[in-house]
Formats: C-alpha cells, sequence, structure tokens
C-alpha cells in the first residue's frame, strides 16, 4: 500500500490510529438524538469507506464497539472515547470526519435527521438538510 496517498486518522490519545487507503465519500452530519449522544455533540460528521480500504495502523486492542441487533454500530478509543468509525456487519463502513488527520477533501454533501436536532443546534451555510434521511441523497 502507497502509505503517501493515505488518509491517516486517530483518537484524541494517539493510542488508536488508522489509515484509508482510498477516497472518503458520501459526508454527511447526522443531528439524530442517538448520534448527539454518540459523537457528544450536536452530531456527527461522518463520511463512507469503500470495503478493503480501511486499516488499523495501531491500538486496535483498544477499541470497544457498541453494535445493535441490526449489526450496525460503532467502535470507540476505550482510553479516551473518541468515536472512531462506524462498522456494520463486522467490517468499518465510515469514519468519523473529526478523527481525520488529513485533509480528506470532501464536503458535508447533507443534514439529515435535522427534525429532531437539539434545540441549541443552530445549523449554518448552504448544505441542504433533512427532516429525516433522503431517499434520494
Amino acid at each position: 500500500m502507497d502509505t503517501a496517498m493515505a488518509i491517516t486518522g486517530e483518537c484524541f490519545c494517539g493510542e488508536v490510529a488508522f489509515e484509508i487507503s482510498g477516497d472518503v465519500f458520501d459526508a454527511r452530519s447526522c443531528h439524530c438524538s442517538r448520534c448527539r449522544k454518540a459523537f457528544s455533540g450536536a452530531g456527527s460528521a461522518y463520511a463512507l469507506v469503500q470495503p478493503g480500504t480501511f486499516r488499523w495502523r495501531k491500538g486496535e486492542a483498544l477499541l470497544t464497539s457498541y453494535v445493535n441487533k441490526e449489526s450496525a454500530g460503532l467502535q470507540f478509543c476505550r482510553v479516551c472515547g473518541s468515536t472512531l468509525c462506524g462498522v456494520f456487519n463486522g467490517e468499518v463502513h465510515g469514519v468519523s470526519l473529526g478523527c481525520l488527520n488529513d485533509d480528506p477533501k470532501v464536503i458535508l454533501a447533507r443534514h439529515i435527521f435535522v427534525g429532531s436536532k437539539a434545540s441549541w443546534d443552530m445549523i449554518g451555510g448552504e448544505t441542504p438538510q433533512f427532516d429525516e434521511y433522503p431517499i434520494d441523497p
């Protein structure tokens, strides 16, 4: 793998690190109550990765996961609590944009679930907003 082209990321304490050998895509911010709790903020800033392009560089043993009955979930650093990535059926599905060290060369394409956003969350800019998940993003 050509690491010069890789996008790298890590948790807040730096004990867990990863790299993506391809592009991230379909960036979005989710403002639902579950993402506010999982990301400890107004919501998530998240982008998808192509299967097979993500790998842990260090600290994989320090990960803890929350996976729901639909086999979707998140992985966190158990030292500092950073939400690092999303998983589906045991594979990394996407990454938290805030944990990336490098410019992923994407912008948020949409804000989703703004119908249930926190009352104190004021979304600015011209990025499209959807009350729920859009059928046709």
